[in-house]
This record gives C-alpha cells, sequence and structure tokens, in this order.
C-alpha cells in the first residue's frame, strides 16, 4: 500500500515536471531591482542552521545576487507556521511587498498538528491563487522531504503514518501547483535517499536540517529558480 503511494509521488513529480506553466520567468534585465520573498516554517525560519547565512533562503539569496547584483530577500517564515498560519500572517505581507520571486515551504506543522489534507490543500489555493493574480512572481514550492526518515519519526510508533501523511500531503502539494502553474521541487525523493545515509544533514534536534542539509536544500530548490531565469 505504501510502495504503490510513494510511485504514485514519484509520477506525480514527473508530471508537475511537464506541466507547470512557465510563462512567468524572472526578469530578463540582470540590473532588475528582484524581490525574493520567502514563505512558510521553521525551515524557512532556518531552525536547524548555525547562524542566518546559513539557512536555504539566504543561500537562494546569494545565488540570486551572482545574477541579480540588486536582489533583496525578505523572510517571513515563522517557526511552527502551518499552512493557514502563512495564509492569516504571512500572504498579505508577501503580496504587498510585490514579489519577483516567492518560494514557499509548509506541511510538516499541518501533519502534526492533525490538519486535514483537505483543509491543507484549500490554503495552499489561497496562497498560490493570490500570489498568481496579484503579483507577478514566480513561484516555487517544494515537495515535504520525507518526515519518516529523521530520527524524531523513524524510530518512533507513528513513523508508518508520519510517512503515509508525508505522501499524502505531497500529492495535494502537486495538485494545487498544477492548477496555478506554480514551480514544484521535489524535496520527498532526495531526502528518502541521502538523509539515512548522511546524519550531518539533520541538525542536533533530529528533525531540522542542519548546515549541510540546508545547502542540498538550497541547491536543489535553486534548479527549480533556475528554470525560471531566462537565459542571456
Amino acid at each position: 500500500m505504501v510502495r504503490g503511494a510513494l510511485l504514485g509521488v514519484a509520477a506525480a513529480a514527473l508530471l508537475l515536471a511537464c506541466a507547470a506553466d512557465r510563462s512567468r520567468t524572472l526578469p530578463a534585465d540582470r540590473s532588475a531591482p528582484v524581490v525574493y520573498v520567502a514563505l512558510g516554517d521553521s525551515t524557512v525560519e532556518g531552525i536547524g542552521a548555525s547562524g542566518p547565512e546559513s539557512n536555504y533562503v539566504s543561500r537562494i539569496h546569494a545565488r540570486l545576487r551572482r545574477l541579480y547584483p540588486r536582489a533583496s530577500v525578505v523572510n517571513l517564515g515563522d517557526s511552527g507556521a502551518t499552512s493557514a498560519q502563512v495564509v492569516s500572517r504571512q500572504l498579505e505581507r508577501a503580496v504587498l511587498l510585490r514579489p519577483d520571486l516567492v518560494t514557499l515551504s509548509v506541511g510538516p506543522n499541518d501533519i502534526t498538528g492533525r490538519i486535514s489534507v483537505d483543509t491543507f490543500e484549500k490554503n495552499l489555493d489561497t496562497i498560490f491563487g493570490r500570489l498568481v493574480a496579484e503579483t507577478r512572481a514566480v513561484v516555487v514550492a517544494n515537495l515535504l522531504p520525507d518526515l519518516a526518515v529523521t530520527p524524531r519519526f523513524r524510530r518512533g510508533s507513528v513513523r508508518e503514518l508520519v510517512g503515509q501523511q508525508t505522501v499524502t500531503f505531497n500529492e495535494a502539494v502537486g495538485r494545487a501547483a498544477r492548477r496555478h502553474g506554480v514551480e514544484v521541487v521535489d524535496l520527498y525523493k532526495p531526502s528518502r535517499a541521502e538523509v539515512p545515509g548522511r546524519p550531518d544533514m539533520i541538525a542536533l534536534d533530529g528533525y531540522h536540517p542542519s548546515d549541510v542539509g540546508y545547502a542540498r536544500w538550497a541547491e536543489l530548490v535553486w534548479a527549480g529558480v533556475e528554470r525560471r531565469i531566462v537565459a542571456r
């Protein structure tokens, strides 16, 4: 049952690569003052990193500035945030910033808070819908890493449930992203393949990424951003 669901996520990831609406791109003008806004939870805030410069948002911003020297970043990530709290506390601020690029990482707190997948998906529709309708931003969202491979969950009694919920919530991310033309980055498959053999990718709390983990996260997310940069 779980294996079939995992295969379904893999197939969905391939569909996402083909289905995303790539009509939105970052400015062709490299001198443009690109505004990058990051939305989401503790991974966006950077819990587990040794310092603000080591979280994935700062790493994305550093890469962005190599191409767009005037690029700025506003990190609205908040530890513990659910998808509903992104809607209520972060989304309006993001829209008012008139971003050119938005990244979103959210979902684990919905899972641990026992929020239904239907509610989660409706919140994603609200987030993606407003960003697409009210801004010119390229929107990049990531599939959740496999929570079940983290030390916090991999030996616990809830491992199987958390693993199944991660798959279910990732399917919701995929559906919402396709509806709104959002670029999706797959963190799920890399986490399953890499984290079990690389304990240094997880922080001492056994849950959040370490500096090494955030560097890999940034590498994967940047690949999604790059797909929306016009080549010169």
